[in-house]
């Protein structure tokens, strides 16, 4: 019996994806996923190159935890098709680490019989520490009269959906415009994040390239 398909009418903004639980991430899993992929870089395979560049044991590739995000999507959106998908990797996966995918619905909008949702979408590992976060914008049939028409070759239901979006909502802030953005922004790292929980965990930062202009000179008389 296929599996039930999703449809625009049944989605809400704030719904929150299945999490997706993934068994610990092992060596032998990077090894085939380097013969899969055709990635042999050394670093995720050879334990002695690795640590002979200053890494304490191999690690995973990031498109291997992609995947994983990838994953949440189809088994959520059956039916649907994606858009658009773009990632940012945060953290690198050791192995021994347990990867958990979590998505919400962020945006939900139709105009002229084409239906879309947009996910926020993360990845945690174990600790509850961010190593991947990233959106995902699906194509879903309106219902399932909407889909028997369309594959029947008549036209798709219409209806107008203005665009609804967790961004939307007033943010609390005690100054101008600027510091209302900011508050906006910081709501929408808190959703990638799981933030609703008590534990707060640091993420790890990039170290910021830093550009040193060179002094002004006076002009020679």
């Amino acid at each position: 019996m296929p599996a039930r398909k999703l449809y625009f009418e049944s989605i809400r903004v704030g719904d929150e994806l299945p999490a997706l639980a993934k068994a610990p991430v092992d060596r032998v899993q990077l090894s085939r996923y380097a013969g899969a992929s055709g990635d042999y870089n050394p670093v995720h395979v050879d334990e002695l190159y690795a640590k002979s560049v200053g890494m304490p044991s191999v690690y995973a590739p990031g498109m291997l935890v992609m995947g994983m995000l990838g994953q949440l999507i189809s088994d959520w959106a059956r039916g649907g098709q994606m858009r658009r998908y773009n990632v940012r990797f945060i953290k690198m996966v050791w192995p021994g680490d347990t990867v958990v995918c979590k998505g919400r619905v962020s945006n939900r909008h139709g105009t002229a019989g084409r239906y879309f949702v947009d996910i926020d979408l993360w990845a945690e590992n174990q600790r509850g520490e961010l190593v991947m976060k990233g959106g995902a914008q699906i194509q879903l049939f309106y219902s399932l009269e909407d889909e028997n028409r369309q594959r029947s070759g008549q036209s798709p239901i219409v209806i107008e959906v203005p665009r609804e979006s967790l961004a939307a909502a007033p943010a609390t802030s005690t100054g101008g415009g600027s510091s209302e953005a900011s508050a906006v922004d910081e709501e929408a790292d808190e959703r990638l994040t799981g933030a609703s929980s008590k534990k707060t965990v640091p993420r790890e930062k990039p170290a910021a390239k830093t550009a040193t202009l060179p002094s002004a000179k006076k002009p020679k008389k």
